[in-house]
């Protein structure tokens, strides 16, 4: 699986990039505190993948990174995506290195 640290998202963030930000967590948690993706949730994701680009770069992000591997397996083996990131550490590291 392939990973993105909070500070090359931050990069790709300050850059305008153009890439997809996926928040897996539920709405409550969304709420709290986001980074300004499009929120997802977990639950939801496999009958929403039609929502997720296959073009650009996407990194899926959830608290602490272990939901969003889940997904993220999944997508890779039931729907074909090579283009997935994880968030190292979820948005728990982002706000611990970068800050919201």
């Amino acid at each position: 699986m392939k990973e993105i640290t909070a500070s090359e998202l931050k990069k790709l963030m300050d850059e305008n990039a153009d890439f997809q930000l996926i928040d897996v967590r539920e709405p409550h948690e969304y709420d709290e505190a986001n980074l300004n993706g499009e929120l997802i949730p977990m639950g939801e994701v496999l009958e929403r993948a039609n929502e997720i680009s296959k073009d650009k770069q996407v990194v899926v992000h959830c608290r602490s990174g272990k939901r969003s591997a889940t997904v993220i397996n999944a997508l890779e083996s039931q729907h074909g995506f090579t283009n997935l990131y994880n968030l190292q550490g979820g948005i728990l590291a982002y706000i611990q290195e970068i800050g919201l």
